[in-house]
Order: C-alpha cells, then structure tokens, then sequence
C-alpha cells in the first residue's frame, strides 16, 4: 500500500510499504479520509514527538474507514462496518487509570499511520476506543473525532460557567473547535492572525474577534473588555512559549488558564509569582483525551448541530501530501481531508 513516513525534521516520504494485517484482537481498516492536524504540523516541523512517535514512523493520526480484515478473538465488529478510531487507549490497569485519569496513563497504546490506504487498529484501541460511525455521516467529519476528543477534555477542565468571558488564543482547528464547543455557554472572544479564520470563528459563535497582527496588546484589550479586571477563563491554543505568557497576563483575579498547545520540548516560560499567588490563579497543563470524551465527540460530530465542515479546507489525494503540509506551515489551510 501507499503510505506516509516521516523521517525527520521536515522529512515525510510517501512509499510503498507492506499492506498491514491483523493479529489476534486488531482490526485493520481502508481509510476512507484522514484529516491534518496542527499537531501533525508541529510534529512534522519538529522531526518528532515526546510521546506518541519517534521517526522513521507511519505518520498521521485521525482518520476514519470501514474494517476491511478482523483478527482472531474480536467480538462486535465485522468487514464492513464504517469506523472512526481513537489514535490511543489508556491501560485502565495502572495508578493513574483506577482514579480514571485515562490522559496521564504511561502505558498509552499509541497508533499513528493513518495517511496511508490501509491502517491497523491495535487491540486496546479496538477493546476500548473503536467507534461506529452512522451511515450518513461523512468519513471526513468522522475523522475529527480524536481532536474533538480532546477538545472537550479541555472543556472539562476549564471550570467554564455560564456567561463566563472566555478568552481563546489561537484560530487554528483546536482553537476555533474550542469556540464551537463553548459559544453556548460562555462569551467567547477569539484572537488570532488569520482574517478568513477569525470569520469562521465567528460562525462557530465567538462574539468577538481580533486579529493580533493589528493589535499587539492583547491583555490590554481584555481588560478594557472585562471592567479591568481580564477573562475569567483564558485558553491558550498555539503551543508558543510566549502565547502562554500572554494566556496568563490576560487572566483576571481567581481565573483559570488553560495552556493547552503543546510547546517544543524543554521550553520554558516565566511566571509573575506574585500574580499567581495573590491572584490564586488556577494554571492547568491538559493533555490529550479520555474514552469517554471520544464517545462524545463523536456524537456530537454526528448531531450536525455544529458546522465542523467549515474548518474542512480543502480534499486532497495522498500524494499531495507534502505540499499539504507546507500550505499548513504557510497557514494557507486549516485542515485537510485527505483521499487516500
């Protein structure tokens, strides 16, 4: 089959490599799209990733398709079903998933490869984050499940109230799919550097947007908007040392800050200790997802109530792949659906 391989740093090769075949409890799928993500971006800008690959790797990781091969020992699926799977699945056996903290699990069964023709679905995946998808629901909108997943990992661990203002930093997929699952909840302002995304933005229901490249004081701007006092919840959503900086500076008295985007490994940013202590700020590092928000991801995809098709840009086959990649370094894109 043909699939995609990253080596390095801005090194991704299309080759042909072995169809795939499943073990004992794996599943193997024909991808009917795989969906580009900004950590995919980063990954592939970086030549890596502390925790879920290290290069030569099949690359790519939200995809949707239909089981085409099922291994010895699975119960409930069979050739044909139309599936979504999450690219991870915690242990449920160690510390940290008995007190159901599934993110923070070190025996993470991770599963990238999902830009190729075909992809195996290891057993843990399949035991416990494999998904039906219905039948009139696009394999593209299907595919974004896992960083919807996460999403709303973040949602839950941002303490959001009613009618909170809520700043977002970032008009990238994550950011604006933070807008689309807060808009009816909270008052959400959304900054980012992309006039066409800040649009999209705004029909996924933030109130406000602001383009930084034409206002470069963004704490200054929030506390104009929020009696002086700044955002009561701040969701920094670009993975920039700097931007987390600023995610604090934006955050009123009591605030939470969720510093979301993953940054370059062993980078570090400073922290006003005075404001975090009298201000008895509420920092949160949140990684990646649980089963249960996959579930809900899914659903929610699948109730049409929101139109994630918009951050669909464009549909593209594998072998553009690399020219994909740099329209995304370019910001030309959002997110890609890619044919294989």
């Amino acid at each position: 089959m043909l699939a995609a391989l990253l080596y390095g740093q801005e090194d991704l090769r299309l080759e042909q490599v072995a169809d795939p075949t499943p073990a004992d409890s794996e599943v193997v799928i024909q991808v009917g799209a795989a969906t580009t993500c900004g950590t995919d971006l980063k990954v592939w800008r970086r030549g890596g990733h502390a925790k879920m690959l290290k290069p030569p790797t099949l690359f790519g990781h939200e995809a949707a398709g239909q089981i085409v091969a099922v291994g010895a020992g699975v119960t409930g699926w069979q050739v044909g079903d139309r599936v979504v799977a999450n690219n991870s699945a915690p242990c449920i056996k160690c510390f940290f998933c008995q007190r159901q903290e599934y993110s923070l699990c070190p025996n993470l069964t991770w599963n990238n490869g999902t830009f190729a023709e075909y992809l195996k679905i290891p057993a843990p995946i399949v035991e416990h984050n494999l998904l039906p998808i219905p039948d009139e629901l696009p394999f593209e909108l299907a595919a974004m499940t896992e960083p919807l997943a996460c999403v709303l990992h973040g949602v839950a661990r941002s303490n959001v109230k009613a009618k909170d203002k809520v700043v977002v930093l970032g008009d990238g997929a994550i950011g604006l799919m933070f807008i689309a699952a807060l808009a009816d909840t909270a008052e959400v302002l959304l900054w980012g550097g992309n006039d066409h995304r800040l649009k999209i933005g705004e029909k996924l229901g933030a109130v406000k947007t602001f383009n930084y490249h034409q206002i470069s004081d963004i704490p200054s701007v929030v506390k104009e908007l929020t009696q002086g006092w700044g955002a009561d919840v701040v969701i920094e959503a670009t993975g920039v040392p700097s931007v987390w900086e600023t995610a604090i500076a934006c955050a009123r008295p009591g605030a939470t800050v969720n510093l979301f985007g993953g940054c370059p490994r062993d980078t570090t940013i400073t922290v006003n200790t005075e404001q975090l202590h009298y201000s008895e700020l509420n920092l949160k590092g949140v990684f990646h997802n649980k089963p249960e928000y996959v579930r809900s991801a899914l659903a929610l995809i699948a109730s049409r109530r929101i139109p994630f098709e918009l951050l669909i840009s464009e549909r593209r086959s594998l072998k553009d792949l690399e020219q994909v990649f740099c329209d995304m370094k370019a910001r030309k894109v959002i997110k890609v659906a890619m044919i294989p």
